[in-house]
C-alpha cells in the first residue's frame, strides 16, 4: 500500500525550496507544469521534460503507483482528464511569494485553498509568527491540512520546509509542528530545515529566531534535515565551479537531495527504506535528531554522462566532506549512524563491498558502542540528472558545532538585551530566552557526553556473564 507525505511550506525559504522541490518531483513522474500526465496530452500541445524510458520501470509506474505518495489524482488514472495534484501547503504571513507562485509555470499545478497567505508578515520576528500574527492564522491551515490528511489511505507522515533566519518559517513553522505532534502524535514529522550562517545572513536577529525556533525542533519532530546556505554556497563555487551564485542554485540542490530521500517511498527497490525505518536506524537518542546531508554525484548532466560513475566513486564523494550541506568538520565529531541511498542500476555486491570497505577504513569516524551502524538501500529508479545517485544521511556529534556557532551568536545579543523589545512586545517573557539557550546548549552537552563514551568490554562481559546466571 502506497504510504502517502503531505508536505508543508512555510515562509518564503521553505515556499521557494517547496517550489524547486515540485518542479523536480514531476519531472521524475512524467507530469506537466499543469499536473496532467504526459502520455494524455493531445499531439501537438507543448509538455515538459519526463522521464525518460531508460530510467523508468514503466510508464505505468512512474506516472501513476508510485506518484500517489506526493500527489492525489482527480480521477481514474486512465481518464485523460486525470490531473495531479501535490499534496502540499504553501503558508506565508505575505502574499508576495505565493503571489509570485501562483503566476509561475507551477501555479496551476496545485490546489488553491491550500495556498494560503498572510497580509501582515512576520517581519523577520520569531514571536510574531509564533504567538500573534502566525497564531491567528494557523486554524486556517490546518483546517486544510485535515482535508488533505482524509484524502489519504494511509498517511505515513508530514515532511515540513523552512528556514530558521526568518520570522514565518521559524515561527510559524514551529507552531504548525506543535499542533501536528497533536493532532497526528503516531506519524513521522520530518523537517528540511535551513540553518542560519554567518556570511550569508539576511538579518541581524537571525540568532534569536534560530534559538527560539531550535529549542521547539528539538522536542517535537522525529527527524530534522539540516541545510546550510554557507555550505551550499561552497558547493556551488568549489564543486560546480559557479561564477555567480544565487539561491536557485541552492533550491536545486536541495531539491536533488529530498528527491534522495523520498525515493524509497516513490519507486521499487531491492532494499527501500522509509522515512519511519531511516528514524529508527537513524535516531539512537530522541534529542539527537539531526542529520547531516551529503549528495553525489553533484554535477551537471552532461558532465555526469563523462564520468564513470560507481557505488565506490559516489560513496568516496559523500563521505568525504566536500559535498556536505551544512558547514562541519567531520573530524570534530563522531557518526552514531549513517545511511546511504544508492539510486540507479548499481550491482548489489558492489554496495556491500563498499559499505564493508568503508566501516572497516573508517572505524575509528564510528562510535564502537553501536555494532553495524551503517545501512544502505537501493532503489532501481536513477535521477533525471545521472545515470546514478548517492544520498548520504548520517547523525554526526560534529553537528555540535552548528549549535555552538548559533549559542555565541545568540550570546552576544542577549547579554545585552539586544533588540529584545521587539519580542517582549507580542507578549513574549525573558525567561523563554533563558530556557531556548538552555537546551541548546545541554544539546551541545549530550552531543559531547556521546562522542566522549567508550565500549567497555569489561563491563559488558559482567552483565552478560550475570545475565547467563
Amino acid at each position: 500500500m502506497v504510504r502517502e507525505l503531505i508536505s508543508l511550506q512555510v515562509g518564503q525559504a521553505g515556499n521557494q525550496i517547496g517550489t524547486a522541490f515540485w518542479d523536480a518531483l514531476r519531472q521524475e513522474h512524467g507530469i506537466c507544469v499543469d499536473g496532467k500526465s504526459k502520455q494524455f496530452r493531445a499531439e501537438g500541445e507543448d509538455a515538459p521534460e519526463s522521464v525518460s524510458s531508460e530510467q523508468v520501470v514503466s510508464p505505468e509506474d512512474a506516472l501513476c503507483r508510485y506518484s500517489q505518495v506526493f500527489f492525489k489524482e482527480t480521477a481514474s488514472k486512465d481518464d485523460p482528464n486525470c490531473k495531479y495534484v501535490p499534496r502540499a501547503l504553501l503558508v506565508d504571513l505575505e502574499p508576495g511569494t505565493i503571489d509570485s507562485i501562483k503566476s509561475g509555470p507551477l501555479g496551476n499545478m496545485f490546489h488553491p485553498a491550500n495556498m494560503i497567505a498572510g497580509s501582515a508578515g512576520a517581519g523577520n520576528n520569531w514571536a510574531k509568527g509564533h504567538y500573534t500574527e502566525g497564531a491567528e492564522m494557523v486554524d486556517e491551515v490546518l483546517d486544510r491540512m485535515r482535508k488533505e490528511a482524509e484524502y489519504c489511505d494511509c498517511l505515513q507522515g508530514f515532511q515540513l520546509m523552512h528556514s530558521l533566519g526568518g520570522g514565518t518559517g521559524s515561527g510559524m513553522g514551529t507552531l504548525l509542528l506543535l499542533k501536528i505532534r497533536d493532532s497526528f502524535p503516531d506519524r513521522v514529522s520530518s523537517t528540511y530545515t535551513v540553518f542560519p550562517s554567518p556570511s550569508v545572513s539576511e538579518t541581524v536577529v537571525e540568532p534569536y529566531n534560530a534559538t527560539l525556533a531550535s529549542h521547539v525542533l528539538l522536542e517535537n519532530t522525529d527527524t530534522s534535515f539540516i541545510l546550510d546556505n554557507e555550505a551550499l554556497r561552497g558547493i556551488s563555487s568549489e564543486v560546480l565551479k559557479l561564477k555567480e551564485v544565487s539561491f536557485r542554485t541552492f533550491n536545486d540542490l536541495i531539491s536533488r537531495v529530498m528527491l534522495g530521500i523520498t525515493s524509497s517511498l516513490r519507486f521499487p527497490g531491492s532494499s527501500n527504506m522509509d522515512l519511519r525505518k531511516l528514524a529508527v536506524n537513524l535516531v539512537p537518542f530522541p534529542r539527537l535528531h539531526f542529520f547531516q546531508l551529503a549528495e553525489a554525484p553533484i554535477y551537471h548532466k552532461h558532465s555526469s554522462d563523462r564520468t564513470n560513475l560507481n557505488a565506490k566513486e559516489v560513496v568516496r564523494q559523500c563521505f568525504s566532506g566536500k559535498n556536505f550541506f551544512s558547514k562541519v568538520n567531520p573530524n570534530e565529531g563522531k557518526y552514531l549512524a549513517a545511511s546511504f541511498i544508492f539510486r540507479g542500476k548499481i550491482p548489489e555486491k558492489d554496495i556491500d563491498e563498499q559499505i564493508v570497505k568503508l566501516q572497516t577504513q573508517s572505524a575509528e569516524d564510528f562510535v564502537e558502542w553501536i555494532p553495524n551502524n551503517l545501512k544502505s538501500a537501493l532503489v532501481h529508479v536513477p535521477p533525471t540528472h545521472a545515470r546514478i545517485s548517492s544520498t548520504f544521511i548520517s547523525n554526526t556529534t560534529s553537528m555540535k558545532s552548528l549549535f555552538i556557532r548559533l549559542n555565541v551568536h545568540f550570546s552576544k545579543l542577549f547579554k545585552r538585551r539586544a533588540f529584545l523589545h521587539w519580542y517582549t512586545e507580542e507578549g513574549m517573557d525573558e525567561m523563554e530566552f533563558q530556557e531556548a539557550d538552555k537546551n541548546l546548549r545541554d544539546l551541545v552537552m549530550e552531543y559531547q557526553d556521546k562522542e566522549n563514551a567508550v565500549y567497555d568490554k569489561h563491563e559488558s562481559d559482567a552483565a552478560e556473564s550475570e545475565e547467563d546466571y
